[in-house]
């Protein structure tokens, strides 16, 4: 399973559609977001993806944490939202 990678300029409908086909196929998504305007979109996605799933029955929870990435030999600081069905 792929990680969901977003940016700032990220629609959030599709950021939030790719989480519910995630985890109505795998029961398990991570979303990755590095810098604010990200965090903000990958948030609003996840708020309109919880309300897709709950439509289908599914109630989900988010575990965010820190997770260190390597973009162009340089370590960024990136927010990891970990969501699973309760």
């Amino acid at each position: 399973m792929d990680i969901i990678k977003v940016k700032a300029n990220s629609r959030t409908a599709a950021v939030a559609g790719a989480i519910a086909g995630v985890i109505r196929e795998h029961k398990h998504a991570e979303v990755q977001a590095i810098g604010a305007g990200a965090v903000n979109q990958a948030i609003k996605a996840l708020v309109l993806a919880k309300g897709y799933l709950a439509e289908d029955g599914i109630e989900v929870i988010c575990i965010p944490e820190f997770v260190d990435v390597e973009i162009d030999s340089k370590v960024r600081t990136a927010i990891k939202l970990i969501i699973e069905p309760r």
